[in-house]
């Protein structure tokens, strides 16, 4: 297979254009077509100038960009320079920084819907074997023998209801009136 270098020079000239005509179209300085052209990457200082200059200059040409961008990080791999995406600061790369790294690989597109299809799937499972496993459970399988004891309640949380009064008797019918009875109370 063709270098990205190869690819884009073969594109340029079946196009008929000149560098200096796709410089002008693209605003990328001569030297740099040039340097794309003849595979020479050490002429950029980071390796995001090259796949910005790489993906305008194949659009131009009408290339398949998904192929010439997955070629060049494949030659950019091979390179010491370009190999390692440059640290910000001064210290050595750590776990989230290669974690980070690794998560903006990932094609998200893709990546969503093979996760969400996943989740879908396992809460699927997970809710048909718990259904299957209730189902199959006794609803008396945790149950004592069946005795009854009343509920027995503590002294003091209610107050005594008083005892009715007695009934009265009635009283003979009688023309005169009682003798002075003492008043009753209530």
């Amino acid at each position: 297979m063709a270098t990205v270098a190869e690819q884009l020079q073969r594109g340029r000239e079946a196009r008929g254009l000149s560098v200096n005509q796709v410089a002008d179209i693209t605003k990328m300085r001569t030297d740099h077509v040039r340097a794309l052209e003849s595979g020479n990457f050490d002429s950029f200082t980071a390796p995001v100038y090259i796949r910005g200059f790489v993906r305008t200059y194949a659009a131009l040409l009408r290339l398949d960009v998904a192929e010439i961008m997955t070629a060049l990080d494949a030659e950019l791999a091979q390179t010491t320079k370009f190999r390692d995406p440059p640290s910000l600061t001064r210290e050595p790369p750590g776990t989230l920084d290669r974690l980070a790294l690794l998560l903006s690989r990932i094609n998200w597109r893709i990546a969503l819907p093979i996760a969400g299809i996943l989740v879908t799937a396992l809460v699927t499972y997970l809710g048909i074997h718990a259904w299957q496993d209730q189902r199959a459970r006794d609803p008396l399988a945790g149950i004592g023998p069946g005795l009854y004891k009343p509920a027995q309640r503590p002294a003091g949380e209610t107050l005594p209801v008083p005892a009715p009064p007695p009934p009265r008797r009635p009283q003979a019918e009688s023309s005169r009136p009682p003798a002075s009875a003492p008043p009753r109370k209530p």
